[in-house]
């Protein structure tokens, strides 16, 4: 190879040339529509697999509220849901809740490239202060645009004796609660997002590099599920308060019952004031339990998606 060659070649992949492939995710519609759909496809499914301990974790969220006393746990709660109201039980809510992942999940995952990106071109840096600054962007934007989807899916999962489908919820909480009632819990709804965006792209994105340089592992699924996991387990811890208030507030009805909730801060407090700091981790354990396969799934079969779409790794 020529000398020029040979340095051009070097200079591309040490310089330019990573920048222009790390924005390469833009240069055509099909590649936006990769970068994003490849992100949808990975949270819908991970959601699809893991949506009975979603609806195990808001019945269990939603356990004495106001009161301080024992809690039922997952187990136990699984076996009350599937006797009394049958397996199908377990997956109330799955409609709003695909829906919801497609728009959310392309979004949340979809735009923290290019806002990493944009840090780098504003900060000439991508460290992980600009990491988790791209992720708490990313996922408050997407949670903002898709939060009456996630009010139907809790206002379902509680419903026992549900006769009507989405669509008819969303149009019964338009009715009698008003429009507004859609976006009810947004503000806690998108500080969880941003946190769990955050905490789990950041995590992710960290520990593959700390990863590749310290240890034999190579791009790769082993690499994509050791990373994925650690980022399940970070997010859970930090975002499980955070999914608790926001579950209170989304299933709180004009009524002003399950609380009288005035807004997220309000609901944290009164949780610590009648039932302790448990009740801010009221569902923890099964939030891990769906957060973190949740977590690896979408990582794991995003990066084998964008692979197969032609797009680099995360």
């Amino acid at each position: 190879m020529p000398e020029r060659t040979k340095n051009a070649s070097v200079s591309g992949e040490m310089g330019v040339g990573v920048k222009n492939d790390e924005q390469s995710w833009w240069a055509s519609p099909s590649n936006v529509a990769s970068h994003f759909g490849t992100s949808g496809v990975a949270v819908a499914t991970a959601t699809g697999i893991t949506h009975p301990l979603d609806v195990l974790k808001v019945r269990l969220q939603m356990q004495l509220v106001g009161q301080i006393g024992p809690l039922t746990g997952m187990g136990q709660t699984f076996v009350q849901v599937v006797k009394k109201e049958g397996p199908r039980a377990l997956y109330l809510g799955l409609t709003p809740a695909l829906t919801r992942s497609v728009v959310y999940g392309g979004l949340r995952l979809g735009l923290y490239e290019p806002s990493k990106n944009l840090c780098e071109l504003a900060f000439e840096s991508t460290n992980i202060f600009m990491k988790i600054a791209s992720g708490v962007v990313s996922g408050a934007f997407a949670t903002l645009l898709t939060n009456p989807m996630e009010v139907v899916k809790v206002r379902l999962q509680m419903n026992r004796n549900v006769h009507i489908g989405a669509i008819g919820e969303l149009q019964k909480i338009a009715a009698k609660e008003g429009v507004t009632a859609l976006w009810k819990g947004v503000g806690p709804a998108m500080a969880r997002a941003g946190a769990l965006t955050a905490s789990q792209m950041a995590t992710y994105d960290e520990f593959k590099r700390v990863l590749l340089k310290w240890t034999p592992l190579e791009e790769g699924f082993y690499l994509h599920l050791a990373s994925s996991t650690i980022a399940g387990l970070m997010s859970t811890l930090i975002t499980a308060p955070m999914d608790m208030v926001k579950t209170r507030l989304m299933l709180q009805r004009e009524s002003k019952r399950d609380g009288a909730y005035k807004n997220g801060f309000h609901c944290a407090y009164k949780v610590l004031i009648t039932e302790g700091p448990r009740g801010l981790y009221k569902g923890g354990f099964t939030i891990f339990a769906r957060l973190g396969p949740q977590t690896t799934i979408t990582f794991v079969l995003c990066e084998k998606l964008r692979e197969l779409a032609g797009l680099k790794a995360i």
